[in-house]
Protein backbone atom coordinates (compact mmCIF):
# COMPACT_ATOMS: atom_id res chain seq x y z
CA UNK A 1 0.00 0.00 0.00
CA UNK A 2 1.33 3.43 -0.99
CA UNK A 3 0.29 6.42 1.12
CA UNK A 4 0.42 10.16 0.35
CA UNK A 5 2.76 11.79 2.85
CA UNK A 6 3.09 15.44 1.78
CA UNK A 7 2.34 18.05 -0.83
CA UNK A 8 4.55 20.94 -1.92
CA UNK A 9 3.63 23.86 -4.17
CA UNK A 10 5.68 26.45 -6.04
CA UNK A 11 4.06 29.58 -7.51
CA UNK A 12 5.71 30.83 -10.70
CA UNK A 13 5.18 33.36 -13.45
CA UNK A 14 6.13 31.23 -16.43
CA UNK A 15 7.65 32.84 -19.54
CA UNK A 16 5.69 32.78 -22.78
CA UNK A 17 7.18 32.68 -26.26
CA UNK A 18 4.57 35.28 -27.24
CA UNK A 19 2.54 37.42 -24.80
CA UNK A 20 -1.09 36.37 -24.95
CA UNK A 21 -3.52 39.13 -25.88
CA UNK A 22 -7.24 38.37 -25.62
CA UNK A 23 -10.44 40.39 -25.76
CA UNK A 24 -10.41 40.48 -21.94
CA UNK A 25 -6.78 41.40 -21.27
CA UNK A 26 -3.10 40.59 -21.72
CA UNK A 27 -1.03 37.79 -20.19
CA UNK A 28 2.67 38.62 -20.30
CA UNK A 29 3.77 35.70 -18.10
CA UNK A 30 1.55 32.76 -17.18
CA UNK A 31 0.72 32.32 -13.47
CA UNK A 32 1.14 28.67 -12.47
CA UNK A 33 1.23 26.66 -9.27
CA UNK A 34 3.60 23.71 -9.62
CA UNK A 35 2.65 20.66 -7.56
CA UNK A 36 4.80 17.90 -6.10
CA UNK A 37 2.89 15.15 -4.32
CA UNK A 38 5.07 12.76 -2.29
CA UNK A 39 4.41 9.24 -1.02
CA UNK A 40 5.91 6.90 1.54
CA UNK A 41 7.31 4.69 -1.23
CA UNK A 42 9.53 7.49 -2.52
CA UNK A 43 7.42 8.02 -5.66
CA UNK A 44 6.34 11.60 -6.39
CA UNK A 45 3.68 12.96 -8.71
CA UNK A 46 4.07 16.21 -10.66
CA UNK A 47 1.41 18.49 -12.11
CA UNK A 48 0.54 22.16 -12.31
CA UNK A 49 -2.46 24.44 -12.10
CA UNK A 50 -3.11 27.61 -14.09
CA UNK A 51 -4.83 30.87 -13.37
CA UNK A 52 -5.00 33.82 -15.76
CA UNK A 53 -4.76 36.51 -13.07
CA UNK A 54 -1.47 36.84 -11.15
CA UNK A 55 -3.36 38.63 -8.36
CA UNK A 56 -5.15 35.33 -7.62
CA UNK A 57 -2.05 33.14 -7.70
CA UNK A 58 -1.68 33.13 -3.87
CA UNK A 59 -5.35 32.17 -3.49
CA UNK A 60 -4.96 29.26 -5.90
CA UNK A 61 -1.86 28.02 -4.10
CA UNK A 62 -3.59 28.21 -0.73
CA UNK A 63 -6.60 26.30 -2.06
CA UNK A 64 -4.39 23.53 -3.45
CA UNK A 65 -2.52 23.26 -0.14
CA UNK A 66 -5.79 23.18 1.79
CA UNK A 67 -7.24 20.38 -0.29
CA UNK A 68 -3.89 18.61 -0.18
CA UNK A 69 -4.11 18.42 3.60
CA UNK A 70 -7.35 16.47 3.21
CA UNK A 71 -5.67 13.65 1.28
CA UNK A 72 -2.39 13.48 3.22
CA UNK A 73 -2.24 10.09 4.91
CA UNK A 74 -4.62 8.44 2.44
CA UNK A 75 -3.79 5.56 0.14
CA UNK A 76 -2.68 6.42 -3.39
CA UNK A 77 -5.74 5.11 -5.23
CA UNK A 78 -6.82 7.82 -7.72
CA UNK A 79 -10.47 6.85 -8.10
CA UNK A 80 -10.96 6.53 -4.35
CA UNK A 81 -9.23 9.87 -3.76
CA UNK A 82 -11.44 11.53 -6.36
CA UNK A 83 -14.62 10.14 -4.79
CA UNK A 84 -13.43 11.16 -1.34
CA UNK A 85 -12.78 14.75 -2.44
CA UNK A 86 -16.12 15.10 -4.22
CA UNK A 87 -17.86 13.96 -1.04
CA UNK A 88 -15.85 16.40 1.12
CA UNK A 89 -16.63 19.28 -1.27
CA UNK A 90 -20.31 18.51 -1.65
CA UNK A 91 -21.53 21.40 0.52
CA UNK A 92 -19.02 23.96 -0.73
CA UNK A 93 -18.92 22.87 -4.35
CA UNK A 94 -16.09 21.94 -6.71
CA UNK A 95 -16.04 24.93 -9.05
CA UNK A 96 -13.71 27.80 -9.86
CA UNK A 97 -10.73 27.87 -7.47
CA UNK A 98 -11.85 24.76 -5.61
CA UNK A 99 -12.53 22.87 -8.83
CA UNK A 100 -9.21 23.95 -10.35
CA UNK A 101 -7.36 22.82 -7.23
CA UNK A 102 -9.14 19.46 -7.29
CA UNK A 103 -8.35 19.02 -10.99
CA UNK A 104 -4.67 19.78 -10.46
CA UNK A 105 -4.41 17.43 -7.49
CA UNK A 106 -6.14 14.69 -9.44
CA UNK A 107 -3.54 15.03 -12.19
CA UNK A 108 -0.76 14.85 -9.58
CA UNK A 109 -2.02 11.72 -7.87
CA UNK A 110 -2.67 9.98 -11.20
CA UNK A 111 0.91 10.87 -12.18
CA UNK A 112 2.23 9.40 -8.94
CA UNK A 113 0.05 6.30 -9.34
CA UNK A 114 1.26 5.64 -12.90
CA UNK A 115 4.87 6.20 -11.77
CA UNK A 116 4.39 3.72 -8.92
CA UNK A 117 3.42 1.14 -11.55
CA UNK A 118 6.36 2.08 -13.77
CA UNK A 119 4.01 2.98 -16.63
CA UNK A 120 3.23 6.03 -18.74
CA UNK A 121 -0.21 7.39 -17.90
CA UNK A 122 -1.76 6.25 -21.17
CA UNK A 123 -0.83 2.66 -20.32
CA UNK A 124 -2.27 2.98 -16.82
CA UNK A 125 -5.50 4.13 -18.49
CA UNK A 126 -5.46 1.01 -20.67
CA UNK A 127 -4.52 2.72 -23.92
CA UNK A 128 -1.82 2.67 -26.56
CA UNK A 129 0.09 5.86 -27.47
CA UNK A 130 -1.35 7.92 -30.29
CA UNK A 131 0.07 10.76 -32.36
CA UNK A 132 -2.55 13.47 -31.87
CA UNK A 133 -2.83 16.37 -34.36
CA UNK A 134 -1.79 19.68 -32.79
CA UNK A 135 -2.91 23.23 -33.41
CA UNK A 136 -0.88 26.25 -32.36
CA UNK A 137 -2.84 28.50 -30.02
CA UNK A 138 -2.09 32.22 -30.27
CA UNK A 139 -3.47 35.55 -29.10
CA UNK A 140 -5.23 38.44 -30.79
CA UNK A 141 -3.36 40.03 -33.68
CA UNK A 142 -4.39 42.51 -36.32
CA UNK A 143 -4.07 41.75 -40.03
CA UNK A 144 -0.45 42.94 -40.17
CA UNK A 145 0.72 41.19 -36.99
CA UNK A 146 -1.03 37.88 -37.65
CA UNK A 147 1.08 37.21 -40.75
CA UNK A 148 4.18 36.60 -38.62
CA UNK A 149 2.26 34.36 -36.22
CA UNK A 150 0.72 32.31 -39.03
CA UNK A 151 4.14 31.91 -40.64
CA UNK A 152 5.51 30.68 -37.32
CA UNK A 153 2.76 28.06 -37.20
CA UNK A 154 3.74 26.91 -40.68
CA UNK A 155 7.48 26.91 -39.89
CA UNK A 156 6.95 24.94 -36.67
CA UNK A 157 4.97 22.31 -38.51
CA UNK A 158 1.57 22.82 -36.89
CA UNK A 159 -1.41 21.42 -38.72
CA UNK A 160 -3.65 24.29 -37.66
CA UNK A 161 -3.68 27.69 -35.96
CA UNK A 162 -6.12 29.29 -33.54
CA UNK A 163 -6.21 33.05 -33.09
CA UNK A 164 -8.24 35.24 -30.77
CA UNK A 165 -10.90 37.55 -32.15
CA UNK A 166 -13.14 40.25 -30.76
CA UNK A 167 -11.78 43.57 -32.00
CA UNK A 168 -13.94 46.65 -31.48
CA UNK A 169 -14.75 46.61 -35.19
CA UNK A 170 -15.73 43.41 -36.97
CA UNK A 171 -13.76 44.51 -40.02
CA UNK A 172 -10.58 43.94 -38.00
CA UNK A 173 -11.70 40.38 -37.11
CA UNK A 174 -12.34 39.64 -40.76
CA UNK A 175 -9.07 41.18 -41.95
CA UNK A 176 -7.06 39.11 -39.43
CA UNK A 177 -8.84 35.91 -40.48
CA UNK A 178 -8.18 36.51 -44.17
CA UNK A 179 -4.55 37.52 -43.62
CA UNK A 180 -3.89 34.37 -41.57
CA UNK A 181 -5.56 32.11 -44.12
CA UNK A 182 -3.41 33.49 -46.93
CA UNK A 183 -0.31 32.34 -45.06
CA UNK A 184 -1.70 29.03 -43.78
CA UNK A 185 -2.85 27.77 -47.16
CA UNK A 186 -4.56 24.40 -46.67
CA UNK A 187 -3.92 24.35 -42.91
CA UNK A 188 -6.92 24.83 -40.66
CA UNK A 189 -7.72 28.12 -38.93
CA UNK A 190 -9.88 28.45 -35.81
CA UNK A 191 -10.93 31.63 -34.01
CA UNK A 192 -11.73 32.13 -30.34
CA UNK A 193 -13.88 35.02 -29.14
CA UNK A 194 -13.24 34.26 -25.44
CA UNK A 195 -16.90 34.96 -24.58
CA UNK A 196 -16.52 38.60 -25.62
CA UNK A 197 -19.69 39.09 -27.73
CA UNK A 198 -23.28 39.80 -26.83
CA UNK A 199 -25.79 37.38 -28.37
CA UNK A 200 -26.78 39.94 -31.01
CA UNK A 201 -23.13 40.69 -31.89
CA UNK A 202 -22.44 36.98 -32.09
CA UNK A 203 -25.28 36.42 -34.55
CA UNK A 204 -24.02 39.20 -36.80
CA UNK A 205 -20.31 38.41 -36.64
CA UNK A 206 -20.59 34.63 -36.83
CA UNK A 207 -22.98 34.81 -39.76
CA UNK A 208 -20.58 37.15 -41.54
CA UNK A 209 -17.71 34.69 -40.94
CA UNK A 210 -19.66 31.65 -42.06
CA UNK A 211 -18.19 31.59 -45.56
CA UNK A 212 -14.56 32.08 -44.48
CA UNK A 213 -13.74 28.39 -44.19
CA UNK A 214 -12.98 28.38 -40.46
CA UNK A 215 -12.49 25.04 -38.72
CA UNK A 216 -14.52 26.34 -35.77
CA UNK A 217 -15.68 29.45 -33.89
CA UNK A 218 -15.03 29.15 -30.17
CA UNK A 219 -17.04 30.63 -27.29
CA UNK A 220 -18.53 33.64 -29.07
CA UNK A 221 -20.79 34.40 -26.07
CA UNK A 222 -20.68 33.68 -22.33
CA UNK A 223 -19.57 30.12 -21.74
CA UNK A 224 -22.75 29.07 -19.94
CA UNK A 225 -25.12 30.69 -22.46
CA UNK A 226 -25.98 27.33 -23.95
CA UNK A 227 -29.15 28.67 -25.56
CA UNK A 228 -27.31 31.18 -27.77
CA UNK A 229 -24.57 28.68 -28.56
CA UNK A 230 -27.25 26.19 -29.61
CA UNK A 231 -28.90 28.83 -31.81
CA UNK A 232 -25.57 29.59 -33.49
CA UNK A 233 -24.75 25.91 -33.94
CA UNK A 234 -28.08 25.37 -35.70
CA UNK A 235 -27.72 28.53 -37.81
CA UNK A 236 -24.16 28.22 -39.07
CA UNK A 237 -22.25 25.90 -41.33
CA UNK A 238 -19.10 26.69 -39.32
CA UNK A 239 -18.87 24.45 -36.22
CA UNK A 240 -19.29 25.98 -32.77
CA UNK A 241 -16.71 24.89 -30.18
CA UNK A 242 -17.17 25.22 -26.40
CA UNK A 243 -16.20 23.29 -23.28
CA UNK A 244 -13.08 24.76 -21.71
CA UNK A 245 -15.19 26.30 -18.95
CA UNK A 246 -17.20 23.22 -18.03
CA UNK A 247 -16.70 22.92 -14.28
CA UNK A 248 -18.02 19.36 -14.26
CA UNK A 249 -19.40 16.67 -16.51
CA UNK A 250 -22.84 17.74 -15.29
CA UNK A 251 -22.36 21.04 -17.11
CA UNK A 252 -21.10 19.19 -20.18
CA UNK A 253 -24.14 16.93 -20.08
CA UNK A 254 -26.46 19.96 -19.94
CA UNK A 255 -24.72 21.56 -22.92
CA UNK A 256 -25.01 18.33 -24.90
CA UNK A 257 -28.70 18.12 -24.05
CA UNK A 258 -29.21 21.64 -25.44
CA UNK A 259 -27.13 20.89 -28.57
CA UNK A 260 -24.93 23.85 -27.65
CA UNK A 261 -21.88 22.83 -29.68
CA UNK A 262 -20.67 20.90 -32.69
CA UNK A 263 -17.31 20.11 -31.07
CA UNK A 264 -16.27 19.93 -27.42
CA UNK A 265 -13.00 20.79 -25.68
CA UNK A 266 -12.81 20.15 -21.92
CA UNK A 267 -10.03 21.67 -19.85
CA UNK A 268 -8.20 19.06 -17.74
CA UNK A 269 -8.16 21.15 -14.59
CA UNK A 270 -11.71 22.55 -14.87
CA UNK A 271 -13.20 19.15 -15.73
CA UNK A 272 -11.59 17.87 -12.51
CA UNK A 273 -8.43 16.20 -13.70
CA UNK A 274 -7.84 12.80 -15.22
CA UNK A 275 -10.83 11.31 -13.37
CA UNK A 276 -13.23 13.96 -14.66
CA UNK A 277 -11.78 13.82 -18.17
CA UNK A 278 -12.48 10.09 -18.47
CA UNK A 279 -16.14 10.80 -17.69
CA UNK A 280 -16.15 13.65 -20.24
CA UNK A 281 -14.60 11.43 -22.91
CA UNK A 282 -17.38 8.90 -22.37
CA UNK A 283 -19.99 11.64 -22.75
CA UNK A 284 -18.36 12.89 -25.95
CA UNK A 285 -18.33 9.35 -27.34
CA UNK A 286 -21.99 8.84 -26.47
CA UNK A 287 -22.94 12.16 -28.11
CA UNK A 288 -20.64 11.50 -31.10
CA UNK A 289 -18.83 14.78 -30.51
CA UNK A 290 -15.24 15.20 -31.63
CA UNK A 291 -13.25 16.12 -28.54
CA UNK A 292 -10.20 18.40 -28.34
CA UNK A 293 -8.13 19.47 -25.36
CA UNK A 294 -7.78 22.91 -23.78
CA UNK A 295 -4.26 23.78 -22.60
CA UNK A 296 -2.19 21.30 -20.51
CA UNK A 297 -0.59 19.62 -23.54
CA UNK A 298 1.44 17.21 -21.40
CA UNK A 299 -1.45 15.41 -19.69
CA UNK A 300 -3.75 16.05 -22.65
CA UNK A 301 -1.49 13.99 -24.91
CA UNK A 302 -2.25 11.00 -22.66
CA UNK A 303 -5.93 11.80 -22.15
CA UNK A 304 -6.63 12.09 -25.87
CA UNK A 305 -5.23 8.56 -26.28
CA UNK A 306 -8.09 7.51 -23.97
CA UNK A 307 -10.68 9.58 -25.88
CA UNK A 308 -12.52 7.64 -28.61
CA UNK A 309 -13.51 10.84 -30.45
CA UNK A 310 -10.12 12.60 -30.08
CA UNK A 311 -9.81 15.58 -32.45
CA UNK A 312 -7.08 18.20 -31.80
CA UNK A 313 -4.58 18.93 -29.05
CA UNK A 314 -4.11 22.61 -28.20
CA UNK A 315 -0.47 23.71 -28.04
CA UNK A 316 0.09 26.77 -25.87
CA UNK A 317 3.49 26.48 -24.29
CA UNK A 318 3.04 27.71 -20.71
CA UNK A 319 5.16 25.20 -18.79
CA UNK A 320 7.59 23.69 -21.28
CA UNK A 321 10.32 26.13 -20.25
CA UNK A 322 10.13 24.85 -16.66
CA UNK A 323 10.83 21.23 -17.59
CA UNK A 324 14.15 19.44 -17.96
CA UNK A 325 12.81 17.32 -20.82
CA UNK A 326 10.85 19.68 -23.08
CA UNK A 327 8.07 18.27 -25.23
CA UNK A 328 8.48 18.39 -28.99
CA UNK A 329 6.17 17.98 -31.97
CA UNK A 330 6.71 15.57 -34.84
CA UNK A 331 5.00 16.26 -38.16
CA UNK A 332 2.40 18.46 -36.46
CA UNK A 333 1.49 15.82 -33.86
CA UNK A 334 2.29 15.13 -30.23
CA UNK A 335 2.73 11.60 -28.93
CA UNK A 336 2.95 11.12 -25.15
CA UNK A 337 6.39 9.96 -24.05
CA UNK A 338 6.98 6.45 -22.75
CA UNK A 339 8.34 7.86 -19.47
CA UNK A 340 6.47 6.81 -16.30
CA UNK A 341 3.47 8.95 -15.38
CA UNK A 342 2.60 12.05 -17.35
CA UNK A 343 6.26 12.61 -18.15
CA UNK A 344 6.82 15.97 -16.46
CA UNK A 345 10.28 16.47 -14.93
CA UNK A 346 11.01 19.89 -13.41
CA UNK A 347 14.04 22.01 -14.25
CA UNK A 348 14.96 23.24 -10.79
CA UNK A 349 17.13 26.11 -12.03
CA UNK A 350 14.45 27.39 -14.41
CA UNK A 351 11.84 27.26 -11.69
CA UNK A 352 14.08 29.23 -9.34
CA UNK A 353 14.38 31.99 -11.95
CA UNK A 354 10.63 32.36 -12.34
CA UNK A 355 9.44 31.62 -8.83
CA UNK A 356 7.19 34.27 -7.30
Amino acid sequence: MTVITSLYTTPVLSPLARPLKTASGHIERFPLVLIDLHTDSGVSGHAYAEIYLPELLPALESTILGLGQMVTGLELQPRDLYSFMLKRLRLWGAKNLTGVALGALDMAWWDAYARSRGEPLYQTLGCAPRAVPVYMSAGMYDAAQVVEVAQAAVDEGHRALKIKAGFANFADDLAAVRAAKRVLGERALMIDYNQSLTPQEARLRCRALDDEGLAWIEEPVLADDYATHAELAAMLNTPIQIGENFNSTDEMRAAIHMRAMDYVMPDPQFIRGVSGWLEAAALARSAQLECSSHLFPEVSSHLLCATPTAHYLEWLDVANGLQSEPWTLVDGTLTPPARPGIGIEWDVAAIARHRV
